[in-house]
């Protein structure tokens, strides 16, 4: 059976495409088990340093595959088949220990979006657009809603969620969806330029800067400071730092950096 979802491995980079363009990348049951699949090669494998998760045709990921959703439920999918394995997906993404670039290769709707927001970076060509129209299907945004809502300002959230309004790449960055929009002709250089950068950060650093990003701004001031000052010390001290200060000052590249 043919892979609706593939993989490929360089310089430290994984790409992760969907290539289902039939239905615009929607989330079927196949297309989510081999998302799945992919995922947990990237993040076990050694030699991935950065994912990035993009897709063909001319839609990222147009959401949940209707058709499917028109089914009767069954009893291993939690009453709707886009359920089967979409949570588990956005956890990993979410909590990848390794950074995760979202490259938009087009529009997104609705579902697609909640891969977006779970991602720690998300590219966009300037003429995509994007809409959660679930409420105008009758339904709702439920799952996605967790990282997308981290990822939203509020009263943007409210707008596009009630109203189902398609919007396009600048506003998408200015609610905090993207992260960037750019021509079509710069989006491969744009990617590349952050995967790059990434790969030069240390695995375990990167890990855990990850995690302060999220957890840091809950912490009551004090609590921030003196769990801060403790990580502080334990990274200076740990190999992974003392060998990022040793090559910066013998002037190389640290261990981890991939080589071509």
């Amino acid at each position: 059976m043919t892979r609706l979802v593939h993989k490929q491995l360089a310089d430290g980079i994984a790409t992760i495409t969907l290539d289902s363009p039939p239905n615009r990348n929607a989330l079927s049951v196949r297309l989510l088990g081999d998302l799945e699949e992919r995922l947990k090669w990237a993040l076990a494998e050694p030699e991935v340093r950065v994912v990035v998760l993009t897709g063909t045709g001319r839609v990222f990921c147009s959401g949940a595959d209707l058709k499917e959703q028109r089914a009767e439920p069954s009893a291993t999918s939690a009453g709707a088949p886009v359920t089967a394995s979409f949570p588990e997906i956005l956890a990993l993404i979410w909590e990848s220990p390794k950074p995760v670039i979202c490259r938009l290769n087009g529009t997104a709707r609705a579902g697609g979006l909640g891969l977006v927001a779970a991602c720690d970076f998300a590219i966009a060509p300037l003429d995509s657009s994007f809409a959660f129209t679930e409420v105008r299907l009758g339904v709702v945004p439920a799952m996605i809603s967790v990282p997308v809502l981290r990822r939203l300002d509020p009263r943007a959230a409210a707008e596009y969620f009630l109203t189902g309004e398609v919007f396009d790449a600048a506003r998408a960055v200015e609610i905090g969806l993207l992260t960037r929009a750019v021509p079509q002709e710069e989006l491969d250089a744009t990617v590349a330029h952050y995967a790059g950068m990434l790969t030069k950060g240390g695995p375990e650093a990167l890990a855990i800067t990850k995690q302060l990003v999220r957890e840091v701004p809950a912490m009551s001031f004090e609590e921030g400071l003196q769990r801060m000052t403790e990580l502080s010390a334990q990274r200076f001290t740990s190999e992974e730092g003392q060998e990022g200060i040793a090559a910066f000052m013998e002037k190389r590249p640290p261990r981890w950096v991939p080589t071509s």
